[in-house]
């Protein structure tokens, strides 16, 4: 049976440790000798070092008695700033939540934990489960660079659970977006602002004309863009001779994506050409749209689960991307789904152990529920 008081022990434990992006080597040493400890044989891969991080992907795999195939439980082990120095806060209401200096940590410790007491629970009371993979991931939150760079043929699950989503536990998410991050430089000349101004071809004046041709916000029920950082000029005397815009495209299709990205572009050439000044445009991939189908095994073994622990169910898109988006890309089907973080990337992040303890209870079922459809695991 999943164990609240163990759940919020190692829970509050983990969040103490800090775990930015690229730095998450403390907390996967842990993390390896608690998998070593519940009978699986892990792998740490180079991820880390071709970021210049200080850690990698952690692998793991675990014999089962049930099924033909092993299902993947993926967690990411980084955090988003402010992140050091945590320290979890628990309420007799049953929330945890930092002492309001830092983020929790809840993205994705809860991922982390459920997954882990969930196999705990199974292991202490003899319950027969599938072939698990463990994936606990570096720098999902720097657009999911650690699954990216993931040598997939590790991996013999075709079916995959990310837990990394909040809202109410039951939910999941089974489509996310193509994400594109871009940087537009405008490139003018410089002039003394007072003497010669006329002499100067302003970067920051055609930035902002840009800015108010491109079209920004939700473009459609699918598509959303965003100019979100400038930079530009060297001083108040001087007529600006670089500027720099960055900003993104979101789209559950990646046709509307690569159709916003590409209009983006073409507002910024049409305004630098009447501005007569030169730029650069460039953008980099995030992540690839997908849509995993409520018919598919994958998510019918999720309902099928909730069913049986009398979980009420709900499927969503999501606008945020996750490892799940390269682990698709990889021939791995999978769903994100809900494990009990509220308010994330923000200090005012929580988790409730009530909700801990049905996302475990729900990632236990996953792993004990058999080819037939019946559970051996107990409620």
């Amino acid at each position: 049976m999943i164990n609240k008081k163990a759940l919020m022990e190692e829970f509050c434990s983990l969040a103490a440790i800090d775990a930015l992006s690229f730095q998450e080597r403390e907390i996967a040493d842990v993390l390896k000798e608690k998998l070593i400890a519940l009978g699986f044989t892990v792998i740490e891969d180079h991820a880390g070092v071709r970021y210049n991080g200080n850690c990698g992907n952690l692998y793991a795999f675990l014999q089962g008695e049930i099924g033909s195939e092993p299902l993947l439980f993926s967690a990411h082990m980084d955090t988003v700033g402010p992140g050091t120095n945590k320290r979890a806060v628990f309420h007799k209401n049953g929330m945890i939540t930092s002492d309001g200096t830092t983020v929790l940590g809840a993205d994705d410790l809860c991922g982390i934990v459920c997954i882990l007491e969930a196999i705990r629970s199974l292991k202490e009371d003899g319950v027969p489960h599938h072939s698990i993979e463990v994936l606990f991931t570096i720098a999902e939150e720097m657009y999911i660079r650690g699954s990216e760079v993931f040598d997939y043929s590790l991996v013999k699950a075709k079916e995959a659970y990310v837990l990394d989503l909040s809202g109410q536990v039951g939910t999941a998410a089974i489509a996310a977006p193509t994400l594109f991050s871009f940087s537009a430089v405008f490139i003018g000349k410089a002039s003394h602002a007072g003497f010669a101004p006329e002499q100067g071809k302003n970067a920051i004046m055609a930035a902002a004309k840009a800015i108010t041709e491109i079209s920004q916000g939700r473009l459609d029920e699918e598509t959303t863009a965003n100019v979100g950082m400038i930079e530009g000029g060297q001083a108040r005397n001087i007529v600006p001779d670089l500027c720099t815009l960055k900003g993104e495209v979101r789209s559950l299709s990646h046709e509307k994506a690569i159709k916003a990205i590409d209009n983006i572009k073409q507002k910024i050439e049409k305004v630098c050409k009447e501005q007569g000044i030169k730029f650069s445009f460039n953008y980099e991939v995030g992540c690839l749209s997908y849509r995993t189908q409520i018919t598919h095994p994958v998510v019918q073994r999720f309902e099928r689960s909730c069913q049986f622990l009398g979980y009420k169910t709900r499927y969503i898109d999501t606008f945020g991307g996750s490892d799940n988006n390269n682990f698709m890309k990889n021939g791995i089907t999978g769903i994100v789904i809900a494990a009990g973080m509220n308010q994330v990337h923000s200090c005012d992040e929580y988790t409730n152990i009530n909700e801990l303890e049905k996302a475990a209870r729900i990632v236990a079922a996953l792993m004990t529920l058999d080819e037939k459809g019946e559970n051996s695991y107990g409620v």
